[in-house]
Protein backbone atom coordinates (compact mmCIF):
# COMPACT_ATOMS: atom_id res chain seq x y z
CA UNK A 1 0.00 0.00 0.00
CA UNK A 2 0.95 3.42 -0.29
CA UNK A 3 2.41 4.56 2.78
CA UNK A 4 0.68 6.85 4.74
CA UNK A 5 1.92 10.56 5.19
CA UNK A 6 -0.60 12.30 7.24
CA UNK A 7 -2.25 10.59 10.12
CA UNK A 8 -5.19 11.75 12.61
CA UNK A 9 -4.97 9.93 15.88
CA UNK A 10 -7.95 10.57 18.50
CA UNK A 11 -7.51 10.38 21.99
CA UNK A 12 -3.55 10.86 21.63
CA UNK A 13 -2.99 12.38 25.04
CA UNK A 14 -4.58 8.94 26.64
CA UNK A 15 -3.29 5.95 27.86
CA UNK A 16 -3.10 4.15 25.03
CA UNK A 17 -2.81 7.02 22.82
CA UNK A 18 0.51 8.30 24.27
CA UNK A 19 2.46 4.84 23.28
CA UNK A 20 0.52 4.79 20.24
CA UNK A 21 1.96 7.76 18.55
CA UNK A 22 5.77 6.82 19.98
CA UNK A 23 4.58 3.23 17.74
CA UNK A 24 3.26 5.24 14.67
CA UNK A 25 6.35 7.42 14.62
CA UNK A 26 9.04 4.81 14.48
CA UNK A 27 7.08 2.72 11.90
CA UNK A 28 6.12 5.53 9.15
CA UNK A 29 9.11 8.14 10.37
CA UNK A 30 7.96 10.01 7.12
CA UNK A 31 4.35 11.05 8.35
CA UNK A 32 2.96 13.35 10.24
CA UNK A 33 0.70 12.42 13.39
CA UNK A 34 -2.09 15.20 14.11
CA UNK A 35 -3.90 14.84 17.46
CA UNK A 36 -7.43 15.49 16.81
CA UNK A 37 -7.96 18.36 19.03
CA UNK A 38 -11.81 19.32 18.61
CA UNK A 39 -14.84 17.67 21.18
CA UNK A 40 -15.44 14.97 19.14
CA UNK A 41 -18.88 15.42 20.13
CA UNK A 42 -18.88 18.65 18.50
CA UNK A 43 -20.00 17.53 14.63
CA UNK A 44 -19.08 20.88 13.43
CA UNK A 45 -15.76 20.88 15.22
CA UNK A 46 -14.83 17.63 14.08
CA UNK A 47 -15.70 18.26 10.55
CA UNK A 48 -13.49 21.77 10.54
CA UNK A 49 -10.66 19.90 12.02
CA UNK A 50 -10.98 17.16 9.39
CA UNK A 51 -11.23 19.48 6.11
CA UNK A 52 -8.23 21.53 7.61
CA UNK A 53 -6.32 18.03 8.37
CA UNK A 54 -6.69 16.35 5.05
CA UNK A 55 -5.50 12.87 6.20
CA UNK A 56 -4.99 9.92 4.71
CA UNK A 57 -5.13 7.68 7.71
CA UNK A 58 -6.74 7.36 11.26
CA UNK A 59 -6.37 5.75 14.39
CA UNK A 60 -9.65 6.38 16.74
CA UNK A 61 -9.21 5.64 20.62
CA UNK A 62 -10.89 8.47 21.93
CA UNK A 63 -14.03 7.62 24.07
CA UNK A 64 -15.05 6.86 27.48
CA UNK A 65 -12.94 3.96 28.38
CA UNK A 66 -13.59 2.99 32.19
CA UNK A 67 -16.56 0.77 32.95
CA UNK A 68 -17.74 3.00 36.11
CA UNK A 69 -17.02 6.20 34.49
CA UNK A 70 -19.75 4.54 31.33
CA UNK A 71 -22.08 3.34 33.94
CA UNK A 72 -22.34 6.55 36.18
CA UNK A 73 -23.11 8.65 33.12
CA UNK A 74 -24.83 6.55 30.33
CA UNK A 75 -25.80 9.43 28.40
CA UNK A 76 -21.75 11.24 27.88
CA UNK A 77 -20.72 7.62 27.54
CA UNK A 78 -22.38 7.50 24.26
CA UNK A 79 -22.37 10.84 23.57
CA UNK A 80 -18.79 10.10 23.26
CA UNK A 81 -18.29 6.32 21.94
CA UNK A 82 -21.46 6.16 19.71
CA UNK A 83 -22.12 9.49 18.90
CA UNK A 84 -18.84 10.70 18.94
CA UNK A 85 -17.50 8.45 16.37
CA UNK A 86 -20.21 8.90 13.99
CA UNK A 87 -19.13 12.28 14.22
CA UNK A 88 -15.62 11.42 13.30
CA UNK A 89 -16.64 9.14 10.50
CA UNK A 90 -19.02 11.07 8.86
CA UNK A 91 -16.77 14.06 8.27
CA UNK A 92 -14.03 11.52 6.80
CA UNK A 93 -16.71 10.51 4.45
CA UNK A 94 -17.41 14.33 3.85
CA UNK A 95 -13.87 15.67 3.76
CA UNK A 96 -11.25 12.82 3.55
CA UNK A 97 -13.33 10.21 2.24
CA UNK A 98 -10.28 7.60 0.79
CA UNK A 99 -8.73 8.01 4.38
CA UNK A 100 -8.14 4.88 6.15
CA UNK A 101 -10.35 4.79 9.53
CA UNK A 102 -9.05 2.42 12.32
CA UNK A 103 -11.21 2.16 15.14
CA UNK A 104 -10.21 0.92 18.45
CA UNK A 105 -12.73 -1.18 20.11
CA UNK A 106 -13.45 -3.38 22.93
CA UNK A 107 -13.60 -6.96 23.70
CA UNK A 108 -16.26 -6.47 25.97
CA UNK A 109 -18.68 -6.38 23.54
CA UNK A 110 -18.93 -9.45 23.49
CA UNK A 111 -20.39 -10.03 27.41
CA UNK A 112 -22.51 -12.94 27.83
CA UNK A 113 -20.89 -14.65 24.96
CA UNK A 114 -18.02 -15.30 26.80
CA UNK A 115 -20.15 -17.85 28.74
CA UNK A 116 -19.18 -20.52 26.88
CA UNK A 117 -16.25 -20.23 28.96
CA UNK A 118 -14.18 -20.45 24.96
CA UNK A 119 -11.92 -18.41 23.55
CA UNK A 120 -14.28 -15.77 21.37
CA UNK A 121 -13.29 -15.11 17.90
CA UNK A 122 -14.49 -12.91 15.93
CA UNK A 123 -18.08 -14.46 14.45
CA UNK A 124 -18.85 -14.19 18.19
CA UNK A 125 -22.33 -12.27 18.61
CA UNK A 126 -22.13 -9.01 20.70
CA UNK A 127 -24.27 -9.25 23.60
CA UNK A 128 -22.63 -6.30 26.22
CA UNK A 129 -23.44 -6.70 29.92
CA UNK A 130 -23.00 -2.92 31.06
CA UNK A 131 -22.90 0.51 29.62
CA UNK A 132 -19.36 0.78 28.59
CA UNK A 133 -19.32 -1.90 26.63
CA UNK A 134 -23.16 -1.39 24.77
CA UNK A 135 -21.68 2.25 23.55
CA UNK A 136 -18.71 0.33 22.13
CA UNK A 137 -20.69 -2.26 20.36
CA UNK A 138 -23.10 0.45 19.08
CA UNK A 139 -20.24 2.01 17.53
CA UNK A 140 -18.75 -0.93 16.30
CA UNK A 141 -21.37 -2.06 14.64
CA UNK A 142 -22.51 1.31 13.29
CA UNK A 143 -19.25 1.56 11.49
CA UNK A 144 -19.69 -1.48 9.84
CA UNK A 145 -23.31 -0.06 8.21
CA UNK A 146 -21.46 2.72 6.69
CA UNK A 147 -19.05 0.41 5.27
CA UNK A 148 -21.37 -1.21 3.66
CA UNK A 149 -24.16 2.02 3.22
CA UNK A 150 -21.52 4.70 2.19
CA UNK A 151 -18.14 3.34 1.54
CA UNK A 152 -16.52 4.07 4.31
CA UNK A 153 -12.72 2.41 4.78
CA UNK A 154 -12.31 0.85 8.07
CA UNK A 155 -10.80 -1.72 10.13
CA UNK A 156 -12.51 -2.90 13.64
CA UNK A 157 -10.22 -3.87 15.99
CA UNK A 158 -11.21 -5.16 19.33
CA UNK A 159 -8.49 -5.77 21.93
CA UNK A 160 -8.48 -7.48 24.90
CA UNK A 161 -7.40 -6.57 28.22
CA UNK A 162 -4.40 -4.01 27.49
CA UNK A 163 -2.19 -3.04 30.49
CA UNK A 164 1.11 -0.92 30.91
CA UNK A 165 2.61 1.82 32.45
CA UNK A 166 0.57 5.09 33.22
CA UNK A 167 -2.95 3.06 33.25
CA UNK A 168 -5.44 4.49 35.20
CA UNK A 169 -6.92 3.67 38.41
CA UNK A 170 -10.36 3.08 36.98
CA UNK A 171 -8.82 0.09 35.61
CA UNK A 172 -7.93 -3.23 37.83
CA UNK A 173 -4.63 -3.51 37.61
CA UNK A 174 -3.98 0.25 37.22
CA UNK A 175 -5.62 0.27 40.93
CA UNK A 176 -3.61 -2.44 42.05
CA UNK A 177 -0.31 -1.46 41.32
CA UNK A 178 -1.36 2.21 42.36
CA UNK A 179 -2.30 0.80 46.00
CA UNK A 180 1.19 -1.32 46.14
CA UNK A 181 3.06 1.58 45.17
CA UNK A 182 1.77 3.57 47.45
CA UNK A 183 2.40 0.74 50.34
CA UNK A 184 5.73 0.41 48.97
CA UNK A 185 6.51 4.22 49.44
CA UNK A 186 5.09 3.81 52.86
CA UNK A 187 2.28 6.38 52.07
CA UNK A 188 -0.54 3.48 52.99
CA UNK A 189 -1.44 0.72 55.42
CA UNK A 190 -0.08 -2.72 53.75
CA UNK A 191 -3.29 -3.97 52.62
CA UNK A 192 -4.69 -4.32 49.06
CA UNK A 193 -8.10 -3.69 48.20
CA UNK A 194 -9.95 -5.72 45.54
CA UNK A 195 -12.94 -6.55 44.09
CA UNK A 196 -13.61 -10.23 42.77
CA UNK A 197 -9.95 -11.86 42.09
CA UNK A 198 -11.42 -15.34 40.72
CA UNK A 199 -12.00 -13.79 37.28
CA UNK A 200 -9.88 -15.00 34.59
CA UNK A 201 -9.22 -12.44 31.53
CA UNK A 202 -6.81 -12.30 28.82
CA UNK A 203 -4.01 -9.14 29.59
CA UNK A 204 -1.45 -7.86 27.08
CA UNK A 205 1.20 -5.60 26.98
CA UNK A 206 0.33 -2.15 25.71
CA UNK A 207 2.87 -2.57 23.11
CA UNK A 208 1.48 -5.39 21.79
CA UNK A 209 -1.78 -3.24 21.03
CA UNK A 210 -0.09 -0.39 19.41
CA UNK A 211 2.35 -2.68 17.15
CA UNK A 212 -0.98 -4.37 16.56
CA UNK A 213 -2.81 -0.99 15.11
CA UNK A 214 0.20 -0.17 13.14
CA UNK A 215 0.61 -3.22 11.42
CA UNK A 216 -3.33 -2.97 10.12
CA UNK A 217 -2.49 0.68 8.85
CA UNK A 218 0.41 -1.17 7.00
CA UNK A 219 -1.81 -3.57 5.76
CA UNK A 220 -4.71 -1.80 5.32
CA UNK A 221 -5.32 -1.68 1.42
CA UNK A 222 -4.99 -5.57 1.64
CA UNK A 223 -8.01 -6.23 3.70
CA UNK A 224 -11.58 -5.99 3.13
CA UNK A 225 -13.30 -2.99 4.31
CA UNK A 226 -14.80 -3.27 7.70
CA UNK A 227 -12.52 -6.47 8.34
CA UNK A 228 -12.67 -7.28 12.16
CA UNK A 229 -9.93 -7.78 14.66
CA UNK A 230 -9.20 -9.58 17.79
CA UNK A 231 -6.58 -9.01 19.73
CA UNK A 232 -6.12 -11.39 22.02
CA UNK A 233 -3.06 -13.87 23.99
CA UNK A 234 -6.09 -16.67 24.34
CA UNK A 235 -3.98 -16.95 27.62
CA UNK A 236 -6.99 -16.49 30.47
CA UNK A 237 -4.91 -15.20 33.99
CA UNK A 238 -6.66 -15.17 36.99
CA UNK A 239 -6.61 -12.22 38.03
CA UNK A 240 -5.39 -13.40 42.08
CA UNK A 241 -2.32 -14.72 40.22
CA UNK A 242 -1.70 -11.65 38.47
CA UNK A 243 -2.10 -9.53 41.92
CA UNK A 244 0.02 -12.29 43.64
CA UNK A 245 2.91 -11.99 40.83
CA UNK A 246 2.95 -7.81 41.53
CA UNK A 247 3.08 -8.36 45.29
CA UNK A 248 6.13 -11.15 44.59
CA UNK A 249 8.16 -8.40 42.09
CA UNK A 250 7.68 -5.63 44.43
CA UNK A 251 8.62 -7.82 47.60
CA UNK A 252 5.83 -6.99 49.72
CA UNK A 253 4.32 -8.24 52.59
CA UNK A 254 0.51 -7.31 52.11
CA UNK A 255 -2.20 -8.31 52.76
CA UNK A 256 -5.74 -8.39 50.10
CA UNK A 257 -9.13 -7.43 51.28
CA UNK A 258 -11.66 -7.60 49.62
CA UNK A 259 -13.58 -4.64 48.63
CA UNK A 260 -17.37 -5.17 48.16
CA UNK A 261 -17.40 -1.35 46.01
CA UNK A 262 -15.22 -3.00 43.52
CA UNK A 263 -17.75 -5.76 42.31
CA UNK A 264 -19.50 -5.40 39.09
CA UNK A 265 -22.77 -5.80 38.85
CA UNK A 266 -22.51 -8.04 35.77
CA UNK A 267 -19.28 -10.17 36.05
CA UNK A 268 -17.97 -12.88 33.65
CA UNK A 269 -15.88 -15.80 35.32
CA UNK A 270 -13.76 -16.19 31.79
CA UNK A 271 -12.95 -13.92 29.11
CA UNK A 272 -10.33 -15.11 26.81
CA UNK A 273 -9.93 -14.05 22.95
CA UNK A 274 -8.82 -16.26 19.94
CA UNK A 275 -6.93 -13.91 17.52
CA UNK A 276 -5.87 -16.70 15.13
CA UNK A 277 -7.58 -13.85 11.77
CA UNK A 278 -4.93 -11.36 13.09
CA UNK A 279 -2.36 -14.00 13.14
CA UNK A 280 -3.04 -14.59 9.50
CA UNK A 281 -3.62 -11.16 7.99
CA UNK A 282 -1.38 -9.11 9.95
CA UNK A 283 1.28 -11.23 11.31
CA UNK A 284 0.25 -10.23 14.71
CA UNK A 285 1.14 -12.35 17.89
CA UNK A 286 1.57 -11.25 21.52
CA UNK A 287 5.43 -11.29 22.34
CA UNK A 288 5.08 -9.93 25.60
CA UNK A 289 5.45 -12.01 28.50
CA UNK A 290 3.24 -12.46 32.13
CA UNK A 291 6.63 -10.63 33.62
CA UNK A 292 6.88 -8.35 31.20
CA UNK A 293 2.97 -7.45 31.42
CA UNK A 294 3.16 -7.46 35.88
CA UNK A 295 6.53 -5.12 35.50
CA UNK A 296 5.08 -2.69 32.89
CA UNK A 297 2.07 -2.10 34.92
CA UNK A 298 4.33 -1.64 38.11
CA UNK A 299 5.92 1.22 36.47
Amino acid sequence: MEAPTRILVTGAGGFVGRRLCATLATSFPDATLVPLRADITDPDAVAAEIRAATPDSCIHLAGIAAVPAARQDPRRAFAVNLDGTLNLARALLDHAPRCRLIHAGSADCYGASFRTGLPLDESAPLAPLNTYAASKAAADLALGAMAAESGLRVLRLRPFNHVGPGQSEAFALGSFAAQLRRIAAGEAPAVLRVGNLDAERDFLHIADVTRAYALALARFDDLPDATILNLASGTPRRLHDMVEAMIATLGLPVAIELDPARLRPSDIPRATGNADRAATLLGWQPTHSLQDIISAVLQ
